[in-house]
């Protein structure tokens, strides 16, 4: 298995217009990606405007048909002017 975190920096006053974006693409990643394990939106406490997407995936191959996804190609285009910065990606090995 193959986790990733992924920290997004959303401009303040866009956040309402992230949120709605992200929750689209998570409900097309739950619903069309058997190999996507887990992919989950969380909002930081303590930072505003801080996003961190958990993941998991079940072999590099899922991995690399998410990143391949239409609707993720068109989610990242429509998140674009929204974001406060490149985001920060962290890929992780499961312990088993």
């Amino acid at each position: 298995m193959i986790g990733v975190v992924a920290i997004l920096k959303v401009q303040p006053d866009k956040s309402a217009d992230f949120e709605k974006v992200f929750l689209d693409l998570q409900n097309r990643v739950k619903a069309n990606e058997p190999g996507c394990l887990m992919y989950q939106l969380t909002k930081s406490k303590t930072e505003a405007g801080t996003y961190k997407v958990l993941e998991l995936y079940a072999s590099e191959d899922a991995l690399k048909a998410h990143g391949s996804s239409d609707y993720f190609k068109a989610a990242g285009a429509a998140m674009g002017p929204f974001m406060a910065g490149r985001p920060e990606i962290e890929y992780l090995d499961a312990v088993e």
